[in-house]
C-alpha cells in the first residue's frame, strides 16, 4: 500500500488554468467604430461576386464548348455551377460568419459582427442574424438593409433582430 491508502495509484496533482478571458471592447460606442453603409455594401458586392464567379465561369465554359440555348442553361455543366455556387453561398453568407464573426467580403474590407455590446457574438445570435434576420431583410425588399443608412448605429434590420452591430474589426478605440 502507498502512503495515500490507494494500492497502485499515483496521487496526480491538477493544472489550475486561468479562465479564458472574451475579447470585450470598455466603453463601446457604436457610432465610434460602426461600419459606414457604402463600406458594408462594398463588402456585400464582394460576397455577390464571389457567389456568381463559379455559375458565370460554368455558364462561359459551356459556350465554349458549344453548347447554346437550352443545351446551355438546362446542361449538367451549368447545373454543377449552380450547386458549387450554392454551397459558397451557403458557407461565406452562413458558416463563416458562424465561426469568424466575418464573411469574404467583410474580412476583405476589414469588418467584423459584434454584440452591440463590443463583445463577441455567440453562435446562437449569429446564426440568428444570418438566417433569420437576412430572410426579414429580403422579404422587405431591401428596407431592412437600407435602415443602416438612415440610423445613427449603422444597424440594419438583420442587425436589430440578433443584437450585433458591423464595425471595423481593426479599429481601435482612443
Amino acid at each position: 500500500m502507498t502512503a495515500s491508502g490507494k494500492k497502485g495509484s499515483i496521487a496526480r496533482k491538477k493544472e489550475i488554468r486561468p479562465r479564458e478571458e472574451r475579447e470585450k471592447v470598455v466603453n463601446f460606442q457604436p457610432s465610434r467604430v460602426a461600419a459606414p453603409f457604402f463600406l458594408r455594401c462594398g463588402a456585400f458586392l464582394i460576397d455577390y461576386i464571389i457567389f456568381l464567379l463559379i455559375p458565370v465561369g460554368a455558364m462561359l465554359l459551356g459556350r465554349y464548348l458549344g453548347n447554346d440555348g437550352a443545351r446551355l442553361v438546362g446542361g449538367s455543366l451549368n447545373d454543377g455551377g449552380w450547386l458549387i455556387a450554392s454551397l459558397i453561398g451557403l458557407t461565406n453568407f452562413v458558416l463563416l460568419p458562424l465561426f469568424t464573426g466575418r464573411s469574404l467580403g467583410k474580412m476583405i474590407v476589414g469588418l467584423r459582427i459584434v454584440r452591440s455590446d463590443g463583445g463577441q457574438a455567440g453562435i446562437p445570435q449569429l446564426l440568428l442574424r444570418q438566417v433569420l434576420g437576412y430572410i426579414l431583410t429580403i422579404l422587405t425588399l431591401g428596407l431592412g438593409f437600407l435602415l443602416s443608412a438612415l440610423n445613427g448605429s449603422g444597424r440594419a434590420l438583420h442587425d436589430y433582430v440578433s443584437g450585433t452591430i458591423v464595425i471595423f474589426a481593426d479599429r481601435r478605440l482612443r
